[in-house]
């Protein structure tokens, strides 16, 4: 059951390893556009229980309040290969009463080269009614601990994209 602990260090970013499939690519061998985000998904389903301790479902259970999706924004910079080796991060990028802002990206192997970059965003409801909801109690200080809570009101993903490929260049 999901409990936050306040003593413990939250990593604000998450990172996977993984080599693109050939079932998942296009005749070019891209990797087709909709499958980045079964990727993007899978890293970030993978990575939240092993950094945070967190199962998503035991959180859903214990708050009977889960976040839904409303708004995915998308960036192609480069594409991805069959047979390719790729870094995925993500972050909680931004959040406020009821809305976060998961930002994923995929680099290649040597995170040297930005690939793409996915902003979704999700409103957090209750399960018996569908509607939004506050964060509250834990999980208000769950997303404080492990948000970078960038200002991105006056911010695109084309901006972003800048932003991010300038960090990778200088690194």
């Amino acid at each position: 059951m999901f409990e936050f602990n306040p003593d413990k260090h939250y990593p604000k970013e998450t990172e996977s390893r993984v080599v693109i499939r050939f079932q998942d690519c296009d005749p070019l061998r891209h990797l087709n556009n909709a499958k980045y985000f079964d990727y993007f998904f899978n890293a970030r389903e993978d990575q939240v229980p092993k950094l945070y301790g967190v199962e998503m479902f035991d959180m859903i259970q214990k708050y009977k309040a889960a976040w839904v999706v409303y708004n995915h924004n998308i960036s192609y910079v480069r594409p991805a290969q069959v047979g390719e080796w790729v870094r995925i991060m993500s972050r909680l990028l931004w959040y406020n009463e009821n809305t976060v802002v998961v930002e994923y990206y995929m680099t290649d192997d040597t995170k040297k080269e930005l690939k793409t970059v996915l902003w979704t965003t999700m409103r957090y409801v209750t399960l018996k009614e569908g509607k939004s909801t506050d964060h509250l109690g834990s999980i208000l200080e769950f997303l404080k601990a492990t948000s970078e809570n960038l200002d991105i009101s006056n911010m695109t993903i084309k901006d972003r994209v800048k932003s991010l490929k300038s960090k990778l260049l200088e690194s």
